[in-house]
């Protein structure tokens, strides 16, 4: 690898993410505390896999152990409570068991005093916006996938949702095409933005709807 080629806790913590989400089968490979190749049998260094007695209420499931000189003894961590799953990343520490305890540390914080809500479904109506020069006057808007978002416990009455919309959406429209964006916030923080998409097609309507809507155009 190239000597200038850094990696952060933050792009570990993407891939984790990713790999949770986007290849739920293989997963499942990561929660496994020893396995055996060649009749050989290897254990698996993550320590809180075996860790006795577990941590209360939270089940860890992963995920990556690692070590370099520069970095020291590293650990991806990932655990889930009820329908909340949180991932840690600890670099730097001098052994596996360190590791190991500062991971078991930062997961334990999270699981107490942070909750996860799912905001919106996938593939629901959120909005209904005018649709110009097309074979209908309506086109709902929705996610491409579930919203969820994890505050601190005891702040969700300080969510917000906020939605903007493209102007002048003209037919055709196609589904599954972002015609806007919904931005989440906390207070006066954005926490979370996602596109808003087309959730049905609009073919471009008839001469009639194409004439009326250009003279309408002019007034907006």
């Amino acid at each position: 690898p190239d000597k200038q080629h850094y990696s952060t806790a933050r792009d570990t913590a993407r891939i984790a993410e990713f790999l949770i989400r986007d290849f739920p089968d293989y997963y499942r490979w990561y929660s496994e505390p020893e396995f055996t190749y060649n009749n050989i049998p290897q254990q698996n260094r993550n320590l809180l896999l075996r860790r006795e007695p577990p941590i209360v209420g939270i089940k860890v499931d992963g995920m990556k152990t690692g070590y370099t000189e520069a970095a020291g003894y590293c650990l991806v961590a990932s655990a889930k409570q009820g329908e909340m799953r949180l991932i840690s990343v600890v670099m730097g520490t001098k052994n596996e068991k360190v590791r190991a305890e500062e991971s078991e540390k930062m997961l334990d914080y999270g699981f107490r005093f942070f909750e996860t809500y799912r905001l919106y479904q996938a593939y629901k109506p959120l909005d209904i916006e005018r649709v110009w020069q097309g074979n209908t006057e309506q086109l709902q808007l929705g996610l491409s996938e579930p919203l969820y978002v994890t505050i601190p416990k005891g702040q969700q009455t300080q969510l917000n949702a906020t939605g903007h919309i493209n102007r002048h959406i003209m037919a055709p429209v196609t589904a599954g095409k972002t015609y806007g964006r919904l931005q989440i916030s906390l207070g006066s923080q954005v926490i979370s933005e996602r596109p808003l998409v087309a959730l049905t097609e609009v073919e471009v309507g008839n001469l009639w709807n194409k004439l009326m809507d250009s003279f309408l155009l002019l007034f907006y």
